[in-house]
């Protein structure tokens, strides 16, 4: 499997699976990470690949000291589940 990409022209993160893309569009600026919408194709759903994306976007924020806006709803539930990622959220 490839590896997540941080597609930085399209602002997305982004992983290639046999020919099909899983991303994470977002918008970034100086202080915070806009994680707004996930895609991940049919065929491909349910094997934790958007979770995967996800993760890397995460810790880009941490490693950039930026602050995670999620309006994107499975950035949200993602964080719910893994809270080691709830302090990036902004306004907690």
């Amino acid at each position: 499997m490839s590896e997540v990409i941080n597609d930085k022209q399209g602002s997305r993160f982004v992983l290639n699976v046999d020919g099909h893309e899983v991303y994470l569009l977002y918008a970034e600026d100086k202080e915070t990470l806009d994680l707004y919408s996930t895609y991940t194709p049919t065929q491909l759903r349910g094997k934790g690949l958007a979770a995967k994306v996800v993760k890397v976007s995460l810790e880009y924020a941490r490693a950039k000291k930026l602050k995670v806006i999620p309006n994107c709803w499975y950035v949200r539930k993602f964080i719910k589940k893994n809270s080691e990622y709830a302090d990036l959220i902004i306004n907690q």
